[in-house]
């Protein structure tokens, strides 16, 4: 079976609930648990724990932050507003395509090999957040831009933009604390488990934009918007 938690292990309460399903499915009769997981979060950890006491079998994927934040997640509506607002400087991440997560997490549940692995998978580049932007922008032809702002910018505009505080401030709390450069490096676990390299941004932005998700301005003020002042 396939073990994800939204939105994040690292949120509170997470791995009990992993714990509890985990300990579910084996009682079902489940003898193989794949688990997506975060790189550098002591939630995380704890979550991977938690599958690997189940009793069954187990296969670790500690992943980099998603490519599709941007097209599929609380990213979207930043983009297509123009301008995307994150408490991140220009820390660099190795933005992975879930399409890769997906062919590990496959090749781990269907082919031999992968029991007792720990994958961390990665993108092939470290790259900015303005970077990111920058190549979105080319990609569709729109002028977007990155604005980096405080984590208390960010909690605050996330609340005017309606999002629940105590979730606005544990997404908060989790950016400042993945987002500090501690993840600033590439790992080879997509290499390791498929043979293969990889999928790379500008592949994953050329081909989104061709999609046309990016194509049009949303008609309502995006949660990660932040009302600044020059004063």
């Amino acid at each position: 079976a396939y073990v994800t938690y939204y939105p994040d292990l690292a949120f509170p309460g997470a791995a009990e609930k992993v714990r509890s399903f985990a300990r579910t499915a084996v009682e079902s009769g489940v003898h193989h648990l794949v688990l997506l997981s975060g790189r550098n979060e002591a939630g995380a950890l704890l979550g991977e724990q938690a599958v690997q006491e189940s009793g069954a079998e187990w296969t670790l994927v500690r992943s980099s932050m998603f490519a599709q934040n941007f097209s599929e997640a609380f990213l979207i509506d930043a983009v297509l507003a123009g301008e995307v607002a994150l408490p991140a400087g220009d820390v660099k991440e190795p933005f992975i395509d879930v399409d890769d997560i997906a062919d590990v997490v496959v090749a781990a549940l269907t082919g031999p090999g992968h029991t007792g692995k720990l994958y961390e998978v990665t993108g092939p580049r470290l790259l900015t957040f303005a970077e990111v932007v920058a190549e979105i922008s080319q990609a569709t032809g729109r002028e977007i831009r990155y604005v980096p702002v405080s984590p208390e910018e960010y909690l605050s505009g996330m609340i005017a933009g309606g999002v629940p505080a105590d979730f606005a401030k544990e997404l908060t709390d989790l950016f400042s604390e993945v987002l500090d450069g501690r993840s600033s490096y590439l790992s080879d676990g997509v290499k390791r488990a498929l043979g293969r390299e990889p999928k790379d941004f500008t592949d994953y932005a050329r081909e989104t934009a061709a999609s046309g998700v990016w194509g049009a301005a949303p008609d309502r003020v995006s949660a990660v918007s932040v009302s600044r002042s020059d004063g």
